[in-house]
């Protein structure tokens, strides 16, 4: 099996992903060879090792953990530089931004605002960051944020987006050429709204780090908000609740598939309260796959946090081939069932009653709404001797397509 790196890494950068990923590949190998003396010895005694089971246990959170530094080392090596060329000056934007930054001098950078007649952007707001380092926490934050990897984007200039939705009941009918056409029903239309919430981080820096003209303070702010801005993002679209928050696809209502009603989502049970049936447990991740219509299992995927994977890479087919195959290409998400595979950790454990597994097409499923602009307001009295820095952008989602995402929730029903 030859291992894949991308083809804009350094020498240095393709190296040390193609070590991880032979590290990574030779760990998999590890876990199966346990896995498969465990369920041979299981068959002969009808009973579990314990040993054996702590040695697997051991060998899938290794697994884990190297999937999780080769995505690590594929983020390093695609993200976008945010310097500006060492012999060129800054634009005037940056010029302005960093002044205020570096000394709290804000007069430059009201003037540009002033000029490209924005509103709302005077001291007691902050001031917006500039495109360039607005881009660079945008894409970071995406390269952290597992759902938005795989959700729609759209950015809007204004508090809410709202989007017309079609019920469907358009009067349609065949026609031949040169035959009377009816006048067809006008559909009816709907609109679901997605408010825009404020996230903030509020990093910290001491003089010395300001006063250094060495210091990329574009890049430090960049590189300091874009982690919370991912983790705060990350659970608020799984479980938020869409109060001061967006809405997370797992604070819907979530019932029974068959009879659902419109604006809920669906789900299959695996008919045992907390835990997969006993016997052939893998179908009922077929069963999942295949209950969403076509167009939404064309690009399907599974979403899971890494606990329940780590239950799931010990399935087997009926072959004896495992259901679980690791992408041989860094970056690359690994596969369950011929489907890809998406970790977030903010996804239920395994429980009773729990929707730990979702499956469909997050891109016509969740929408992620971003209003442009990023705003810092700088802070030397609340923290002294130290200068916050408060940074806000404001965000919002929530589910577009009630038909594109279903759920495994494990229960009796």
């Amino acid at each position: 099996m030859s291992i894949e790196t991308k083809a804009n890494d350094t020498p240095a950068e393709a190296h040390e992903v193609r070590g991880a990923m032979r590290d990574f590949l030779s760990a998999f190998e590890q876990f199966k060879e346990a896995n498969d003396t465990r369920l041979g010895a299981l068959e002969e005694k009808k009973s579990d090792d314990v040993v054996l089971i702590e040695k697997i246990d051991r060998i899938n959170a290794a697994v884990t953990e190297q999937k999780r530094h080769i995505d690590a080392l594929s983020l390093k090596s695609k993200r976008p530089a945010l310097h500006e060329s060492a012999h060129a000056a800054p634009s005037e934007g940056k010029a302005a931004f960093q002044r205020y930054m570096r000394v709290g001098d804000a007069t430059a950078i009201a003037t540009i605002e002033q000029k490209s007649l924005n509103v709302g952007t005077d001291a007691e707001g902050g001031y917006l960051a500039p495109e360039q380092t607005e881009a660079f926490i945008s894409q970071a934050v995406k390269d952290i944020s597992p759902i938005r990897q795989i959700a729609s984007i759209r950015e809007i200039g204004a508090n809410v987006f709202r989007k017309p939705v079609s019920n469907g009941d358009a009067a349609t009918g065949w026609v031949g050429e040169t035959g009377a056409r009816t006048e067809t029903a006008a559909p009816t239309i709907s609109a679901i709204d997605f408010p825009t919430m404020e996230l903030y981080a509020m990093p910290a820096a001491t003089q010395t780090l300001l006063d250094d003209g060495v210091v990329d303070i574009d890049q430090w702010l960049a590189e300091e908000v874009q982690g919370e801005f991912a983790v705060q993002e990350s659970a608020a679209f799984v479980n938020g609740d869409g109060v001061n928050q967006p809405k997370g696809f797992l604070d819907y209502t979530i019932a029974e598939d068959s009879s659902r009603a419109a604006g809920e989502l669906g789900y299959i049970a695996t008919g045992v309260d907390g835990d997969f049936p006993a016997s052939d447990p893998s179908d009922v991740l077929l069963d999942l796959i295949y209950t969403p219509k076509q167009a939404f299992r064309a690009n399907g995927r599974f979403v899971l946090n890494r606990s329940v994977l780590g239950q799931l890479r010990k399935f087997k087919d009926a072959d004896g081939n495992y259901l679980w195959q690791p992408s041989v290409q860094a970056g690359e998400p690994a596969r369950l069932m011929g489907y890809p595979v998406t970790e977030a950790e903010d996804m239920p454990d395994i429980a009773s009653d729990s929707n730990s597994i979702a499956f469909g097409d997050f891109r016509r499923g969740y929408l992620i709404v971003d209003r442009v602009g990023v705003r810092v307001l700088r802070d030397p009295y609340s923290a002294k001797p130290f200068v916050l820095f408060y940074t806000t952008k404001r965000v919002g989602g929530g589910v577009q397509d009630f038909d594109a995402i279903k759920f495994l929730k494990f229960s009796a029903s």
